[in-house]
């Protein structure tokens, strides 16, 4: 992947963003008075060490804060080397990183021999500090808010607020670099109204970091939120008029390449027939699956 990564940008007063070309991640820094918040702390401790590095660069405060935007690997398996600080998650993450960790540990030694001493030395380690719905971090002179708008990405989404900054960080509730990543722990039914919540924290004026690529706005994340309801109407349309799971791809023109939609038409069709919206529609192998969430191509 071919990611232009120039260093630390300053997105709103004290508030920084880096893209890494590693999943071409996007990792979040708010300075306070009494440290550092570090959001999202990469997929290895190779990676989080890289990532220590370019703190020390930008600043010489001590990190005291990290907050997981979610459970996957690119975003949490650096947590390790943040042991000095309070780590943040939304309240499904242990949980999740239990469960799926290894698994996921497992894939990521098959890309290279780099990978697997990368995944041979890895500590998993989970938020310290959970929450199910709001947390406020005090950095000293100023609050980061920290809520969980609902379920879209996976189930414990988290956004990172700075209101005297109108800047947030959305995670991968917002995608720049690609289409929405519809993983198999996703709930693409359910993102549109999540967008919708986030929506509320996004003015005019702020500054939307992704959990990947470049800086966004307002008009961005509507026209996102648009698409993801696109989507998931198609779905429930589809599905009502009994389209087979294998079929609704090529049904309808969706607002994204399809092969980034298979996911997102299986745990749509799986959801509506688990919520009994579709009593009478019969079972479609494979809708009852546990598989790794996506890795994405480095």
């Amino acid at each position: 992947m071919d990611v232009q990564t120039t260093g630390w940008s300053e997105v709103g007063p004290g508030c920084f963003a880096r893209r890494y070309a590693s999943f071409d991640l996007t990792v979040g820094v708010v300075v306070g008075a009494d440290g550092l918040l570090v959001v999202d702390t990469r997929g290895s401790l190779r990676e989080a060490d890289e990532l220590l590095a370019d703190l020390g660069a930008l600043s010489k405060a001590p990190v005291r804060w990290v907050v997981d935007t979610h459970w996957h690997f690119d975003h949490s398996f650096g947590n390790a080397r943040f042991d000095q600080a309070t780590v943040y998650g939304h309240e499904t993450v242990p949980a999740m990183l239990a469960e799926h960790g290894d698994k996921v540990r497992a894939e990521l030694a098959r890309r290279s021999p780099e990978w697997a001493r990368d995944m041979a030395e890895l500590v998993i380690v989970p938020p310290s500090r959970t929450f199910a719905s709001v947390a406020v971090v005090d950095l000293g002179d100023r609050l980061v808010e920290l809520v969980h708008p609902g379920r879209g990405h996976t189930p414990g989404d988290v956004v990172v607020r700075v209101p005297d900054a109108d800047v947030v960080y959305a995670g991968d509730l917002v995608e720049k670099s690609g289409p929405p990543a519809y993983g198999d722990d996703s709930f693409p039914l359910e993102w549109p109204s999540t967008l919708e919540v986030m929506s509320g924290l996004v003015a005019p004026r702020t500054t939307v970091v992704p959990g990947h690529g470049a800086v966004v706005d307002q008009d961005f994340v509507a026209r996102m939120h648009g698409e993801v309801r696109e989507v998931a109407d198609t779905i429930r349309r589809l599905a009502g008029e009994g389209v087979s799971v294998e079929d609704a791809l090529a049904e309808d023109d969706w607002p994204y390449p399809k092969e980034a939609l298979v996911e997102a038409i299986r745990r749509g069709y799986q959801h509506l027939r688990e919520s009994g919206e579709l009593r009478d529609a019969p079972a479609t192998p494979g809708t009852g699956r546990t598989s790794l969430p996506l890795i994405p191509p480095q």
